[in-house]
């Protein structure tokens, strides 16, 4: 068994795709209308085409603005992603103008930081810790 595919609940699907690929740098693997005015769009890192998903699922659903309201306020993040250094991707992302409510941490055998991805959700990076 392993994970195909992941999700994170999003306001606006346009506004999401564009922060997701254009500020995170991950690219589009599907995007199919579903309905009216959603659709099914999933992207994947660059770096690994044919791995795991995430799905930018409209938050349409009425327990979501609670769930997600209460993760926020709690500094509690919805999804974390990996990446090779996260003080270099902090530095990268905030002169992006990406705000962070968590400044890279050092917790031992990682490092993480949070940050708000514009669309509801607190997203946490983290690295391992390099040999000392």
């Amino acid at each position: 068994m392993k994970i195909h595919l992941t999700s994170v609940f999003v306001d606006d699907q346009a506004k999401a795709l564009r922060f997701y690929t254009e500020i995170l740098g991950f690219v589009k693997k599907h995007d199919v209308p579903v309905g009216e005015k959603d659709r099914w769009l999933t992207l994947v890192s660059p770096e690994e085409p044919g791995g795991t998903e995430l799905l930018l699922e409209p938050a349409g659903h009425p327990i979501v603005a609670t769930y997600r309201d209460t993760l926020v306020k709690d500094g509690i993040p919805l999804a974390q992603f990996a990446v090779d250094d996260v003080t270099a991707e902090y530095e990268r992302l905030r002169g992006l103008g990406v705000r962070f409510t968590q400044e890279p941490l050092d917790m031992g055998p990682v490092t993480t930081a949070v940050f708000d991805d514009t669309c509801g959700n607190l997203i946490q990076i983290a690295s391992a810790a390099r040999s000392r």
